[in-house]
């Protein structure tokens, strides 16, 4: 089998392309020029250079596969909705447009638990729709990005599968994790509320298994899957581990849920106002991610794909910050 994955040299991408050799799948990967590719090199990936922006190195990419998967999206929590949608939604439609030239038998989306309503969530499962109107830029474009896939699959008969997976962890991340532990380090990390709030955590092992589930799962086929690693974890378990893990102290700090919401409101308005650039260190993306209570089900994906977290949380936690306090801590004394 031959298996075409965007997002390739990122963090569900590269796992997702170890797990495909180790099946014994011929791995394609898109890369952009630039990009740091020693580790699909090492695992006898074969590059497809150029971007999702770029229709000929699409079809290219898919030309001869039996799966694309698609871990290529722009992430953060800051930036304009503009810039979200440029990656996530239009060079998705050219991922799409070559998959059905192509004839594509096969094609998993990686989409977020974001798509969800802004607001407390308690067992929240799929016959809940996405919200329209998400409280940042990014999980807006990952509801557009759905819909896309799902008319695609409606339409013009893609035979896809959407996952939505929660904040993802593991080794290789180069973004949230080292920005907590860089956060914590430096004591300006802070609980919104108790800390004792759900988080929608999920190793990126525990992703990659569902995502191959969805992607041989016949029942699969044009339906959306929640994926957590499948037990309540609260914000206070999991940044309090971290801690421990990376030797670091626990953030003490507790701020009032109603205040951090105004905080959110008021620093990101005037931020926007004056046109940074970077992320404040608070704002209404990271009160959800703080502030909220995110418990979604994951029964669906239970039931349909056979779904059972290959891994337990504290075990990935403990190889995620094995492989990333070095880099973040030895960079800080550097």
């Amino acid at each position: 089998m031959t298996v075409f994955i965007t997002g390739g040299t990122g963090l569900v991408g590269s796992h997702v392309a170890e797990e495909a050799v180790k099946r014994g799948m011929h791995v394609k990967a898109l890369a952009r020029e630039g990009s740091d590719t020693n580790f699909l090199e090492s695992l006898g990936v074969e590059l497809v250079k150029g971007d999702l922006a770029d229709s000929a190195s699409l079809a290219r990419g898919v030309e001869g596969c039996d799966l694309v998967i698609n871990c290529a999206a722009k992430v953060g929590d800051w930036g304009t909705l503009e810039e979200f949608r440029s990656l996530n939604v239009v060079a998705l439609k050219k991922l799409l447009d070559a998959m059905i030239s192509a004839g594509t038998k096969r094609f998993v989306h990686v989409s977020s638990l974001g798509v969800y309503e802004g607001r407390d969530h308690f067992g929240t499962d799929e016959t809940t729709p996405p919200a329209a109107n998400s409280l940042d830029a990014y999980t807006r474009s990952k509801c557009e990005a759905e819909a896309l896939v799902m008319e695609y699959h409606r339409e013009k008969s893609l035979p896809a599968s959407v996952v939505r997976p929660g904040f993802i962890y593991g080794e290789r991340d180069r973004t949230v994790l080292p920005k907590m532990l860089t956060n914590m380090k430096r004591g300006i990390l802070s609980y919104f509320g108790s800390g004792d709030q759900a988080l929608n955590c999920v190793y990126v092992k525990n992703l990659v298994s569902a995502i191959f589930l969805a992607s041989e799962k016949p029942e699969a086929v044009g339906e959306v899957f929640n994926i957590t690693d499948g037990t309540r974890i609260s914000k206070k378990d999991f940044i309090g581990t971290s801690a421990k893990l990376a030797g670091l102290k626990e953030p003490t700090r507790h701020i009032p849920l109603k205040l951090a919401w105004v905080l959110a409101l008021v620093v990101e308005k005037i931020a926007r106002t004056r046109g940074r650039k970077t992320a404040p260190l608070i704002n209404k993306a990271r009160y959800k991610f703080l502030g909220l209570n995110l418990d979604f089900s994951t029964e669906k994906a239970s039931k349909v794909l056979g779904y059972k977290p290959p891994y337990e949380w504290r075990t990935g936690l403990e190889r995620a910050i094995a492989d990333v306090a070095p880099k973040v801590l030895n960079r800080d004394k550097a």
